[in-house]
């Protein structure tokens, strides 16, 4: 019984950072214009992570982009801003969009 809850216990450890981080997309409502692996209004994450795994500035440019919203990159519909987002926060979430390749 032991072992079994220790493997349990390692798992849930393993994907807590990612649950914690699609739990702050959701709460933050991100996820009404994104998903994970297909576009919705926006593209997934895994495009985003796609398109910018070769940029250095690409953690400060999302999370500026979280915050402030902005156009013309994705196609003709615009990411509005998102005020209730803090800086903290859109960093947070810029490192996990980054993450999920």
């Amino acid at each position: 019984m032991k072992r079994a809850f220790a493997i349990v216990a390692l798992s849930i450890g393993a994907t807590a950072p990612a649950l914690a981080d699609l739990a702050l997309a959701t709460s933050k409502n991100c996820m009404s214009c994104h998903a994970v692996e297909h576009k919705v209004l926006g593209p997934s994450f895994k495009d985003i992570a796609t398109r910018y795994k070769d940029n250095k500035a690409a953690p400060e440019q999302l999370a500026a982009k979280i915050m402030k919203g902005g156009a013309g990159v994705w196609g003709p519909i615009p990411m509005p801003a998102n005020t209730q987002v803090s800086e903290a926060d859109a960093k947070k979430l810029a490192a996990w969009v980054l993450s999920t390749k």
